[in-house]
């Protein structure tokens, strides 16, 4: 999945949902895969996930938003679609 050419789309709420629905997926895809062949535990998921939790993911959401001002030291711009969809990429990628 492209999810990054998602992130990058992100203006409005809409383009929003469509980052959020392919989140989703992609976690979702993640998820099949781990249970046919799980990843090395020390290691992130198939789809490049660091967290598998809710728990880990907001955490990891919550410091990277600290860490770059909410985003915008990452993304330097007055879209608040985007930075929160980066908000939510960083529940993803951050560890």
């Amino acid at each position: 999945m492209e999810l990054e050419k998602y992130l990058d789309k992100v203006t409005d709420e809409k383009s929003f949902l469509d980052f959020v629905r392919v989140l989703q997926a992609d976690k979702e895809d993640e998820n099949r895969k781990e249970k046919e062949n799980p990843s090395n535990p020390y290691s992130h998921g198939w789809n490049g996930w660091e967290n598998s939790t809710i728990e880990g993911f907001l955490e990891s959401a919550v410091a990277r938003a600290e860490d770059s001002n909410f985003g915008k030291n990452l993304e330097p711009s007055s879209n608040q679609w985007k930075i929160f969809a980066l908000f939510l990429y960083s529940g993803k990628i951050y560890e």
